[in-house]
């Protein structure tokens, strides 16, 4: 497969790309699967979490945990199940083994019982760091479509990403 961009995109190697792909699948379907301890082992140990829609910033895979877990479990209680689904992934080199990503991510939600249903529409943007061959994320800042900002992505930078 070969990618094509506009001549002033920063572009990473097919193969890297691949693996961000590849890694961005296996991080959702953690989530989607309940699984938000691992889905947080999945940031680096410093790592950050935003959105445009919740006050502050996680910071830590802890912090980051522990807010998913609380949705997570918040779901379940509701009888929802959530798929998240990434794409359009733009990834641009950000210095040796750093890549700044930015993709969609749409959510459907479906009810127990019920019929699925598209719940949320977003854009991100990731900074990931290759440690040992391995994908984690150090930063992430989602932005809900259509919605009011109450945290902005300075916010992230803020926080050290």
């Amino acid at each position: 497969m070969t990618r094509t961009a506009s001549p002033d995109t920063r572009t990473v190697p097919d193969s890297d790309y691949a693996a961000i792909i590849q890694f961005y699948a296996g991080h959702a379907q953690l989530l989607d699967a309940g699984r938000a301890e691992e889905w947080a082992e999945q940031f680096t140990e410093d790592g950050t979490f935003a959105q445009n829609v919740k006050p502050g910033v996680k910071r830590g895979r802890a912090d980051i945990a522990a807010g998913m877990r609380k949705g997570i479990d918040a779901l379940a209680a509701r009888g929802l199940v959530r798929r998240h689904w990434f794409g359009m992934v733009a990834a641009e080199p950000d210095g040796p083994d750093t890549v700044r990503t930015r993709y969609y991510a749409v959510v459907f939600e479906t009810p127990r019982g019920g019929e699925p249903r598209l719940y949320l529409s977003t854009t991100a943007h990731d900074v990931l760091e290759r440690r040992d061959g391995t994908w984690s994320v150090r930063s992430r800042y989602i932005s809900h479509d259509g919605a009011e900002t109450i945290t902005g992505i300075e916010a992230v930078d803020e926080a050290g990403a």
